[in-house]
C-alpha cells in the first residue's frame, strides 16, 4: 500500500494500482449519512488516473446496515431529510455504476437496506460466509431506494424479490451467492485477502475491455437480441481499435502473457 488518506466517514489508499475505499463508520455499523453518502461520491472522484480497479469495503464487523434511522428519528422534517439522503446517496449508487474501472466489494456481517443497493452495484462481489442481507426498509414503514429494489430484482427474480422486501425477510450470504447477488463466498477470516486478491486479479486485466463487458451484461436483460448484437460488433471493434487488444493479441501469438498495464 503505497499511500491513503482520511475522509469524513470514508477511508481510502492506494494499494498497488487499486483504489481501496472503506466506509469508516464502523461504530454505526456503516449507516449511511448525508457525509458518507458525499465522502463516497467524493473518494469516488479523486480515484487516481493511475488505479485500474476500486475495492470497495466497510471497516467494522458490518458492511452497511443501511439509512441511519437514528438521524432520520432526530430530523425535524422526515420526508425532507430522508428525500435529501436518499437523492445523494443515489448520485453515490450512479457513480459505482458509472465508474470508469471495475468495481470490487469485499462484504461481511450485515448488509441491509441501501447497503444491499450499493452492493447490487459492484461489478463483483465477494461476500464472507455469515453475512446476511435483509431490505430492512419494511421494518420502518419506508418503501426501497439505493437501488435495491433493481438489485434484488434483477438477481431473485420479482416472486424471490418480493417475498424477501415484503416479510422484511434474511437472505443467507449462500442463498445470495446462489440467487447472483454476490459472485464468490468465503469464510469470514479470509475476506479481507480474497477481496484484495481479486481487485488486484482484476487490475491486472484489460480493464476498458471489462468496463464495455459490464455495459453489455447490464443491458442483456432490457434489450432485444438484435440490439444486442448490434451493441456487441460496435463495442467489438472499438474493443479492436484498443492498446489492450493490440497487447492481448500480440502477446497470444509470442504465446507469453499479456501486460495490459502498458496498454495505454
Amino acid at each position: 500500500m503505497t499511500s491513503s488518506a482520511t475522509t469524513r466517514r470514508v477511508s481510502t489508499a492506494v494499494d498497488g494500482d487499486v483504489w481501496r475505499i472503506t466506509l469508516d463508520r464502523p461504530e454505526a455499523g456503516n449507516a449511511i449519512d448525508l457525509a458518507l453518502a458525499d465522502a463516497l461520491v467524493q473518494a469516488l472522484a479523486d480515484r487516481p488516473a493511475e488505479t485500474r480497479t476500486v475495492l470497495l469495503l466497510g471497516a467494522g464487523p458490518r458492511f452497511c446496515v443501511g439509512g441511519d434511522v437514528q438521524g432520520m428519528a432526530a430530523a425535524q422534517d422526515a420526508p425532507g431529510f430522508i428525500g435529501a439522503l436518499a437523492e445523494r446517496w443515489h448520485d453515490a449508487i450512479r457513480a459505482v455504476i458509472t465508474c470508469p474501472v471495475p468495481v470490487v466489494a469485499g462484504v461481511q456481517g450485515a448488509v441491509a437496506g441501501a447497503g444491499v443497493g450499493l452492493v447490487g452495484a459492484c461489478d463483483l462481489v465477494v461476500a464472507a460466509r455469515s453475512t446476511k442481507f435483509r431490505p430492512a426498509y419494511g421494518a420502518i414503514g419506508l418503501s426501497p431506494d439505493g437501488g435495491s429494489s433493481w438489485a434484488l430484482a434483477r438477481t431473485l427474480g420479482a416472486p424471490r424479490a418480493l417475498e424477501l422486501m415484503l416479510t422484511n425477510g434474511t437472505l443467507s450470504a449462500a442463498d445470495a451467492h446462489l440467487f447472483g447477488l454476490v459472485g464468490r463466498l468465503v469464510d469470514d477470516e479470509e475476506l479481507t485477502a480474497a477481496a484484495t486478491a481479486l481487485a488486484a486479479q482484476v487490475a491486472a486485466g484489460p480493464v476498458r475491455a471489462m468496463v464495455r463487458t459490464r455495459g453489455l451484461v447490464r443491458r442483456a436483460a432490457t434489450t432485444t437480441l438484435d440490439t444486442q448484437l448490434d451493441e456487441e460488433a460496435r463495442l467489438i471493434v472499438e474493443s479492436a481499435a484498443d492498446p489492450e487488444s493490440v497487447e492481448g493479441i500480440t502477446a497470444f501469438v509470442a504465446k507469453r502473457p499479456a501486460d495490459f498495464r502498458a496498454a495505454r
